[in-house]
């Protein structure tokens, strides 16, 4: 059978991949603990799930404007507004099925073939593999020191005549760090000098923890939304814990927007007016859900650092904020994917390899789980690698002996 040579070269999602191993493993009755999931457990707001029912109840759910409804994308505007101390037009905005679609899209929109993006290490893992599908080239910068945040001289050597963007995600999945100001308006700077576009992936910006803001690129440039290089995604995914909802959006110049409308338009016509309905009732409702599921998440970092603390040869890195943290593992093992089969085969614990992010011999660890399955799964881990540790534990109801070490 004779398939698309870049749709093969194209990685399976290691996240979606592990989420599926353990959801059989658990159909089979086995204890898994999920370190793995980037979600939480909390509910949606009720003001997206009202919103998004009486929409419903209308049984009146026709296509929608490829670019989203007005009343979402008026909504987006005032978010942008108040989070963001920027005012757009509705032809800054366009709503996409996830800030994954709308990086994409915009990607897309963007790149040319043997076009370079640069991708600052440890980076999201769909990140090079989206650079890939629109024939583009990633060019990856990883800090000299050991590190999650690069310096500008590090990046601005990455950068040759064929760049076209530089993706920053602060905080950043998967290690919770946010770029300090100095450095984000560094690259605002650069980028707004070079005519290199800077992709801010703003999914996780209120959920920053210990009292710290997150500080938007649009403080740092003196340009309007029409000429600036700052472009903005964000959604409701991982701000309201409405990963299902698939909802994100782009804000951009007028000119991006537009060409986005078409690629839209043409691959899938428009997003659900019900999942439309839902994220503007996220938006506009009461925002003490987001507050809520900060502060939940801070506790549960604040213990799963406290559990790592006392991990014999592991080096941790507090997180900003996010759902994650990037412990370095490689006082046991280099090999970050063979360290994720062998805690999933021993101790049934789900961690995502750090070779994925670009970070070699590290985990991805979420505590977006409850307090028990972070002090279970750290427990289970130390159990499974430090021998230090005590030689039986209980997982679920079987008494195991560790007799590999």
């Amino acid at each position: 059978m004779s398939l698309s040579q870049l749709a093969r070269s194209i990685a399976e999602s290691p996240t979606l991949s592990l989420n599926e191993k353990a959801r059989l493993l658990r159909e089979k009755g086995e204890a898994v603990v999920h370190l793995g999931a980037g979600e939480p457990k909390n509910k949606a707001p009720i003001s997206a799930i009202l919103n998004s029912a009486a929409k419903l109840t209308t049984a009146d759910v026709k296509y929608a404007p490829t670019e989203g409804i007005p009343s979402l994308r008026k909504a987006v505007i005032r978010y942008t507004e108040e989070n963001y101390d920027r005012v757009v037009g509705p032809h800054n905005v366009i709503i996409a099925s996830g800030a994954k679609h709308a990086l994409y899209n915009l990607l897309y929109t963007l790149v040319n073939p043997q076009d370079e993006v640069i991708l600052l290490s440890p980076y999201w893992v769909s990140y090079p593999e989206m650079v890939k599908m629109v024939y583009g080239v990633p060019v990856i910068v990883t800090p000299e020191d050991g590190g999650f945040i690069p310096r500008m001289d590090e990046i601005e050597e990455a950068v040759s005549s064929y760049t076209k963007a530089i993706i920053v995600n602060s905080p950043n999945n998967p290690s919770g760090a946010m770029f300090p100001d100095a450095l984000v308006a560094q690259l605002v700077e650069f980028c707004e000098k070079k005519g290199i576009y800077l992709i801010m992936d703003d999914i996780y910006h209120k959920l920053v923890f210990d009292g710290k803001k997150h500080t938007p690129a649009y403080r740092f440039t003196k340009k309007d939304p029409e000429n600036t290089k700052v472009i903005v995604i964000n959604g409701i995914s991982k701000l309201y814990g409405m990963t299902g909802f698939r909802l994100g959006w782009v804000i951009a110049p007028k000119q991006i927007i537009d060409i986005m409308i078409n690629v839209q338009a043409q691959t899938d016509s428009c997003v659900s007016p019900v999942l439309q309905a839902a994220g503007e009732g996220a938006l506009m409702g009461l925002q003490s859900a987001v507050d809520a599921l900060r502060l939940t998440l801070e506790n549960n970092r604040n213990v799963m650092m406290q559990e790592l603390h006392s991990f014999n040869g592991v080096k941790t890195q507090t997180p900003d904020g996010t759902y994650y943290c990037l412990p370095d593992f490689r006082a046991y093992t280099n090999d970050s994917v063979q360290l994720s089969r062998f805690l999933l085969e021993k101790a049934l614990v789900v961690a995502v390899p750090g070779k994925e992010f670009g970070m070699e011999g590290h985990l991805r660890l979420s505590y977006a789980t409850t307090v028990k399955d972070i002090t279970k799964g750290i427990e289970r881990m130390k159990w499974a690698l430090d021998p230090t540790s005590p030689n039986e534990i209980y997982i679920g109801d079987r008494k195991l002996v560790r007799d590999w070490l």
